[in-house]
């Protein structure tokens, strides 16, 4: 079961999707676990999450989806793993929190809200990964290599 979890092929596309996706969501956690990149921190990220009805738990798998999805993404270790929270969470935000304000981005500042249009594109980045694997240059893809399935 482990090894193919790990089984990727040698694409070179791959490794620059989840790169990509695994810098975003890292920051992005780092925001919400650490306090960097001018985010909060994780208490005061669980409080807020906690305190907008998200059960504890499920707050504390959010975070953790995004800070160590995106390091898994970024050196391609349990890739599918990774991507599999980051959609999940993807999809979540998507239906609980952005919906409503519709597809675009408030770039002019004249929603309440977020659009979607992120979300949606880290969902399909992180379908082809958990479809696909980590591809070349992954760890995955050296020891999918040293223990075939």
């Amino acid at each position: 079961m482990f090894r193919k979890l790990l089984n990727t092929t040698d694409n070179r596309i791959l490794p620059l999707l989840r790169v990509v996706l695994g810098v975003v969501f890292f920051a992005h956690g780092a925001q919400k676990m650490l306090g960097w990149f001018g985010g909060y921190g994780f208490s005061a990220t669980m409080g807020y999450f906690t305190n907008s009805g998200i059960p504890a738990p499920l707050a504390f798998l959010a975070i953790a989806a995004e800070f160590f999805g995106g390091i898994g993404l970024m050196i391609g270790f349990l890739s599918r793993i990774a991507a599999l929270g980051i959609v999940v969470n993807m999809v979540v935000a998507l239906l609980i929190v952005h919906l409503p304000f519709g597809l675009f981005m408030n770039w002019t500042g004249t929603q309440k809200g977020e659009g979607f249009e992120f979300h949606l594109l880290a969902i399909a980045l992180g379908s082809a990964i958990l479809a696909m694997g980590g591809g070349a240059a992954s760890l995955d893809r050296a020891l999918s290599k040293r223990y075939p399935v």
